[in-house]
This record gives C-alpha cells, structure tokens and sequence, in this order.
C-alpha cells in the first residue's frame, strides 16, 4: 500500500523550473535594457531572502495540501512568532534558544489546534484555519500597535545578515528543511500515509492508516514551518512585528508556490521540490518588478 502512493511525491515537476529558467532570461533582457543589473550581488541575496521566508511556509503547506487540507492561518502564525521570539530575546543572546524554542511551541499549539478543527470537529480546513488565523488576528490587532520586542544580536548577525558567499544563511536554512520534508514524503511511513490520505481517505482508513493522527501531524509540521519563518523574519527586523505575515502575504503566497510546483490543491499528488521551484519563480517575478521599480499593489 505504501509503494504504490509514494510515486506522485517522487515526480519533480519539470514545468516550474522551466517556467523559472524563461522568468530569469525574459527578466534579465528586459531588466537590462531599462538600465538595471537584475544579477548583481545585492540583488540576487535580496531575492535568496525573500525566498528563504515564503520557501520556509510553503514547505509546511505543501504538507498539508497533499494530505487534503489547507492552512490559511499562517500568516498570523508567521506574526505571532516574531513577537514570541523578540519580546523573550529581549536583545539578550542568552535567551536566544528559550525563545525560539517558545515560539516553535505556540507555532505547533496552533498547529495542532487546526488539526484537530480540521479531524476531530470535522471542519472543513478552510473554514477551521481561517477562523483560528481570525482569531489571531484580533490579538494582534488589540495587543499590539507596532513592533515590540528586540531580537537577539547573535541572532541578527547570523540567521538575519550572514551568508556563505552570495547565499544567505537563511537560505540554505530553507534547503535544510525542504530536504528533511522530501525525505518524510518521500522516504517514511508518514510520507506515505499522508499521501495516501490525501489521494482517498476513506482507502486509506480500510487499508489501516490512522488519517486522523496523519492530518493532525501534518498541520503541526506546517505550523511549525511557519514558526521557523517568524523567527527568521524577527532576525531580520530586529523586532516583533505584528503584521509582517499578512502584509507579506505568506498565506495565498505559499499557497501559489505549492500550485506552481505541481501540488494537486485536492491532495494525494505533489512533492517539496516542486514548491522551492515555485517559491524561486516568485522571488524572481519580485526582484525583477523591484528592478523595473513597479508599483507593488501591481505585483501583487
């Protein structure tokens, strides 16, 4: 049972890296001749930077979609993270580990939350993550005026500013964990369960798999993906920011990279390297529409 649904997670889309490929060409002619350097060295970190937040939220919500679900809560998600992380840093190095480790923790409390609205409730996932991501919103919204909290300065410098090269940190961060969720789709049990679950539950469930553990498994993973791009996005601020998730539009955006990378949106078909190709085919869009300076609300 396991062999056979494991196949679809195993295809890399060849479409979005195509798609990628004509992007960066068409972006770099036309880049070129309005008088901009689309492949310089700052452009190109900015790009890998903007990849790296929406690639870390697009991984866990490919999970999610090719188990059947959806988490369109996020964003607030991604929000509240950078609040927990700064405002217990505090700007001390020493309280560094503590507070990524509580913000992983309310990450994957939500997570689990949306599991469990989602399985046990038997709320349909859009209607489940988009109530519980309401609910966020509404203590943000009264908690906080503007950004709170001071992030670490090991923090900053490291995860936020370094790189290996023209690489980011956080980047390769992004390819750590991309890899380790191709590995769980493609390489355990789990993978292939959730696959499974996606493709036909009620199959699933009479061949022995516990969809319900499945499901609520997978909304934590992709919690906790959003929690690690709060944390990465509060090292890169330099603060808690309350709206960060939503006006970056991580949500519907990682939503559309899934899509582009070849992720059925019904569930049981897709994979985690389809997903980076479509997170890197709109940081490209971005940086070019930023070279070309087009209005922002045109982009989007």
């Amino acid at each position: 049972m396991s062999a056979a649904p494991s196949l679809p997670a195993r295809r890399t889309p060849p479409g979005v890296f195509v798609a990628l490929v004509l992007t960066l060409a068409i972006g770099w002619l036309v880049v070129t001749l309005d008088g901009g350097r689309l492949f310089s060295l700052p452009t190109t970190v900015s790009l890998l930077h903007v990849a790296a937040g929406l690639g870390l939220v697009a991984v866990g919500q490919t999970l999610v979609i090719v188990g059947g679900s959806l988490d369109l809560s996020v964003a607030y998600v991604v929000s509240l993270s950078t609040l927990v992380a700064a405002e217990t840093m505090a700007g001390d190095d020493g309280a560094l580990l503590p507070a990524i480790c509580l913000a992983l923790a309310a990450s994957a409390t939500i997570g689990l939350v949306n599991g469990l609205l989602v399985t046990t409730a038997r709320i349909n996932p859009f209607i489940a993550t988009v109530g519980v991501g309401l609910l966020l919103k509404g203590y943000l919204d009264n908690g906080y005026d503007g950004p709170a909290g001071k992030t670490a300065p090991s923090l900053v410098q490291g995860l936020g500013y370094q790189r290996v090269g023209p690489v980011p940190l956080s980047f390769l961060l992004l390819l750590a964990v991309a890899a380790a969720a191709w590995f769980v789709l493609t390489r355990t049990r789990f993978g292939h369960h959730l696959i499974a679950v996606g493709g036909d539950p009620e199959v699933a469930r009479l061949s022995g798999v516990r969809g319900t553990r499945v499901l609520v498994t997978a909304h934590v993973l992709c919690a906790l993906c959003a929690g690690l791009a709060g944390v990465y996005l509060a090292s890169r601020l330099g603060a808690g920011a309350p709206r960060v998730g939503t006006e970056g539009l991580y949500d519907l955006e990682s939503i559309a990279a899934v899509v582009l990378g070849g992720t059925a949106l019904a569930g049981g078909r897709g994979g985690v390297v389809g997903t980076v190709g479509g997170v890197l085919l709109l940081a490209s869009i971005d940086a070019v529409f930023n070279q070309l300076e087009v209005d922002v609300f045109f982009s989007r």
